[in-house]
């Protein structure tokens, strides 16, 4: 506690909060456009910061990273374009409530529950590192492969209508995942002699193209409709349209405070990220909702599930790094460059060592969430007022940044090539009713299933009767099976409760009722 209070004297003198502001700041406009998210944004930023003090250095890199994956809400609220792959369950449903006139609500329950998500997971981070680094020292390959698979295949229940079309979409995300050069034999899969494709498809031209230009795309085909329907929609009359009202917060905070443990314990475990930590979030809202058919409509519940989760894996990503040196996440990852040239080595005995330096960084992570709440209600009006622009003109806008989002990615033209062909994919897997969703995700994490599942056959031997050895695998894949019975189960008992009500609809409901018992 003493190295705390004296964190937060070092952090709070003006030169350090300068740079938690400016990096926040840095962030928050990184996030909302497409493609410029928090591991860009950390990457470039790093040289610039070595001339720097290493608490504000350091403190700088925490803002551009905590503040990125709230604005990225930003875009995915208003224009239907996630600033990044972690934010595309956020548009599901705060899209169509910015269509409603319902912007600014949207947006300030996103902030509020990026915030609460972001500051408690950092609490937890602060009381849990230790004692949680001994039980991830329990995550094996083995242990990660079931893991992996049980989150491909809840998220593949829950994502679509089918779950039988959301598991073949899961298998395709982990099929492209496995274009590239092979890891152990160094033989190119599928890559058809372009060279571009030995280190594989890079997520964020995916991503890009999946979510954004399909759907600009779509919105394309009914410009017409649309711009009409544009010009009708201003922000809501009611103050309650632009206002997060007691009746929400209520509705909403169970939301958070499941959003919040999902995304830390997603965080915690080191290879899953973001992404499958905000659609897992969106999954268990929509599965427990009383109204889970309204879920992409424009229910506020889903954008503080997506937002608290998304922005709790990035404190909670840290555990693993600062406790066992292993980054839980790319951000943590692209942040040991940076602790290291500050003299800060991630790993068990930095608490030992340099204990006043850990306390620095918790001090800032706090601050900075702080500072992201000021910052997004400052802004916000601001960004309310994209809603206001005909979509004839935001097409052209947003196209153009989804490009400029995707060369930067790689600095090549073939990064837009990958991204206009995954936006084809895209488009007609809205029109067939796939979910793009659980692609995105079996993408996300193919690489570490494909490599723990290669690695848990050697450490078995090919013997499933070993998996006794491993109980924490064996638990989570008696829940594969338990979710995928009883998300089929609750799949044909609403399809044949939708048959029967279409036939007896026309004649008579008692035959109906009959047919129901």
């Amino acid at each position: 506690m003493e190295h705390l209070i004296a964190g937060f004297a070092n952090v709070l003198m003006p030169a350090t909060l300068i740079w938690i502001v400016i990096g926040v700041s840095l962030g928050y406009m990184l996030g909302a456009m497409p493609g410029l998210g928090k591991a860009t944004g950390v990457a470039v930023a790093i040289p610039l910061t070595f001339y720097l003090e290493p608490v504000a250095a350091i403190s700088m890199l925490i803002g551009i990273a905590k503040g990125s994956t709230a604005g990225s809400a930003v875009s995915a609220i208003l224009l239907n374009t996630p600033g990044e792959p972690s934010s595309a369950p956020t548009a599901l449903d705060g899209y169509p409530l910015a269509r409603q006139g319902k912007a600014q609500k949207a947006l300030k329950m996103g902030l509020f529950a990026s915030v609460i998500g972001d500051f408690l997971s950092t609490l937890l981070l602060i009381a849990l590192a230790a004692p949680l680094a001994r039980y991830a020292l329990l995550i094996g390959p083995v242990e990660l492969c079931a893991i992996l698979f049980f989150s491909l295949t809840f998220i593949g229940g829950l994502a679509g209508g089918s779950m039988i079309k959301g598991l073949i979409a899961g298998a395709l995300g982990v099929f492209f995942a496995t274009v590239g050069l092979e890891l152990e034999t160094f033989i190119p899969r599928m890559t058809f002699g372009i060279l571009e494709l030995d280190d594989g498809i890079s997520l964020v031209p995916m991503a890009i193209g999946m979510l954004a230009v399909a759907e600009m795309a779509v919105q394309a085909g009914r410009m017409r409709e649309l711009d009409s329907a544009a010009a009708t929609i201003v922000d809501g009359a009611h103050p309650d349209d632009r206002r997060v009202t007691w009746a929400e917060w209520l509705r909403c905070l169970p939301a958070i405070g499941r959003g919040t443990a999902i995304g830390s314990a997603v965080g915690i475990l080191p290879g899953l990220g973001a992404s499958v930590g905000s659609f897992l979030s969106y999954g268990v809202a929509r599965k427990l909702s009383k109204t889970p058919e309204a879920f992409g409509t424009g229910m506020i519940e889903g954008v503080a599930a997506s937002e608290s989760a998304d922005n709790a894996v990035v404190p909670s990503s840290f555990v693993p790094l600062f406790a066992l040196g292993i980054p839980g996440s790319v951000i943590a990852a692209i942040l040991i460059a940076a602790l290291i040239m500050h003299g800060l080595t991630p790993g068990p005995r930095m608490f030992a060592e340099q204990p006043q330096m850990v306390a620095n960084i918790y001090a800032a992570m706090l601050c900075a969430s702080v500072v992201m709440l000021a910052i997004g209600l400052l802004g916000q009006k601001l960004f309310a007022q994209v809603i206001r622009v005909p979509l004839r003109l935001v097409i052209p806008i947003v196209l153009f940044l989804c490009c400029v989002g995707a060369y930067m990615d790689s600095g090549s033209i073939f990064s837009i090539y990958v991204m206009l062909f995954f936006a084809v994919l895209g488009y007609f897997s809205r029109k067939l009713g796939f979910s793009f969703v659980t692609f995105l995700i079996g993408f996300v994490i193919g690489p570490n299933l494909k490599l723990t599942f290669r690695q848990s056959l050697q450490i078995l031997n090919h013997d499933p009767m070993r998996l006794i050895g491993h109980p924490v695998a064996v638990v989570f894949l008696v829940l594969t099976v338990v979710v995928v019975v009883a998300i089929a189960f609750s799949n044909s008992r609403v399809a044949v409760r939708e048959e029967l009500a279409a036939r007896a609809a026309p004649s008579n409901p008692r035959k109906l009722e009959e047919e129901s018992r």
